[in-house]
């Protein structure tokens, strides 16, 4: 929301709306902008890692069409247009991670590797072909940890760093190149299944030691191994995306230090960074393209929760929130949501009861796609002014001349206001709808278009004709 221009919006008298409570007075109307240009859209995605499309896999035939619809349809469902891959690590293959590609030691960082692919990769290979059915065809691939004989603590778990970077000394050698060619290698797996990973990372939460799989890189390390893999991927025609610092704030060290050095840089294709220890509300400062490539709300207090607003911070109107705050406050040009499928009190998108042949869907999944299925891959976020106190709002202009303005009122009052778009289609996210089209919502008063605000809603207004209202 952008109130740095004074522009002419239309005034709008509240009323009252039949069966709401009273209208709040809004004094002016929104005005979207579409001289003022922001971030370029990549898209939406969440992550398939941790074997989880597998839960949707073990399904019968009929309820795993009825899950991959909802996950992944462009029409009726999730609509992402990113999927994020997890690059296994492990020797070992528990239920929660994947096999690594080279699971024992070739005998040295310079000796010839002995990859092995099962053409698996714990479900994400299926997962990854049933989207490109569907359209999708971004994949992003992150590794939580270099295999545990490149590391210094000799595990792939409770962090550790990879032997060779500054600072770390290894019995063993130096294994930078040798990782470097491992992630590649993983990526050419893909490849040889018929699917292009678009981004390859090298690190997960550099800054945050884990029981599962980790690694750990300072911001200096960061730019180093930039400078190793980043040749290798270019060669291999796969982007390099870093560093997923654990939150938005903290991913400022890795910004800087990859800034200050432009060998690094020349080498980084995508900024990322997580939104656990704070929130993505602001910029971050590199002149690269930024991304949210992991966030999601905590379960452990909630368990699973379907609910649109019910007060937790799993409700789908505060995934809405987090959704509008990533991308107008922080200028990310890509949401990747943490998980789209999980079990037991997950806040993943649906929660899968492989057991028992069921699956139950979340109002995330509809907070997810009122933005997914409308700002499509190359929109553009543009200017827009005038919002009422308590209400957040958006807008996006797709390659194709659509608009779409993304309206959250968070208050408990219903809203009226104007906006200048000519004949928007209304669709309605709230306690009672999911996405759900609103033509009541949109009336025309005089020369301008007027949208009703249900309380506690996330209305997304789409309109093919751009212009004023």
């Amino acid at each position: 929301m952008l109130r740095s221009r004074t522009l002419v919006a239309a005034v709008v008298t509240a009323t009252a709306l039949a069966g709401t409570p009273a209208l709040a007075a809004a004094p002016s109307g929104l005005t979207v902008d579409r001289t003022e240009k922001h971030q370029p859209i990549d898209g939406f995605g969440y992550s398939i890692a941790f074997q989880r499309s597998s839960l949707v896999h073990n399904l019968s035939e009929d309820k795993r069409e009825e899950a991959l619809d909802l996950l992944l349809d462009r029409e009726t469902g999730a609509a992402p247009s990113i999927l994020r891959l997890g690059i296994g690590s492990s020797a070992t293959n528990p239920y929660d991670w994947m096999l690594s590609i080279q699971p024992t030691d070739p005998g040295g960082p310079t000796a010839t590797p002995n990859y092995v692919w099962d053409g698996w990769d714990g479900g994400q290979v299926w997962y990854t072909k049933e989207a490109r059915e569907r359209g999708i065809d971004r994949f992003y691939a992150d590794a939580w940890s270099a295999p545990a004989y490149m590391k210094d603590n000799g595990t792939d778990t409770n962090g550790g760093a990879l032997c060779g970077l500054q600072g770390v000394t290894c019995a063993s050698g130096d294994w930078r190149e040798a990782y470097a060619r491992y992630l590649v290698q993983y990526a050419k797996f893909y490849r040889q299944e018929g699917i292009r990973i678009d981004e390859l990372g090298f690190t997960n939460e550099p800054d945050w030691t884990t029981s599962y799989a980790s690694m750990r890189f300072t911001p200096a390390q960061a730019a180093e191994f930039l400078k190793v893999l980043g040749p290798i991927a270019r060669r291999a025609g796969v982007d390099v995306a870093c560093c997923d610092s654990f939150g938005w704030q903290q991913s400022d060290a890795y910004a800087q230090a990859i800034e200050a050095d432009p060998e690094a840089r020349r080498y980084l294709d995508v900024f990322t960074g997580h939104g656990y220890a704070s929130p993505a509300d602001r910029p971050l400062p590199t002149t690269a393209r930024t991304w949210m490539s992991e966030w999601a709300p905590s379960s452990v207090a909630d368990g699973w929760n379907a609910a649109w607003d019910s007060g937790k911070g799993t409700d789908g109107i505060a995934l809405a929130e987090r959704i509008h705050d990533t991308l107008a406050l922080a200028d990310s040009s890509a949401f990747i949501f943490w998980l789209g499928s999980s079990r037991g009190g997950t806040a993943a998108l649906i929660q899968v009861d492989d057991a028992n042949n069921a699956y139950q869907v979340s109002s995330r999944l509809y907070a997810f796609a009122a933005y997914s299925r409308f700002i499509r891959p190359r929109a553009v976020r543009i200017g827009v002014d005038g919002a009422p106190d308590g209400v957040k709002v958006s807008a996006y202009r797709n390659a194709d001349g659509t608009e779409v303005v993304e309206i959250l009122n968070t208050t408990n009052a219903a809203v009226r206001t104007g906006i200048n778009l000519k004949r928007p289609t209304a669709y309605v996210t709230d306690s009672t709808r999911n996405l759900a089209e609103a033509p009541g919502a949109v009336s025309k008063r005089g020369p301008h278009t007027t949208i009703d605000l249900a309380p506690r809603s996330l209305t997304t207004l789409v309109s093919r004709h751009p212009g004023r209202g």
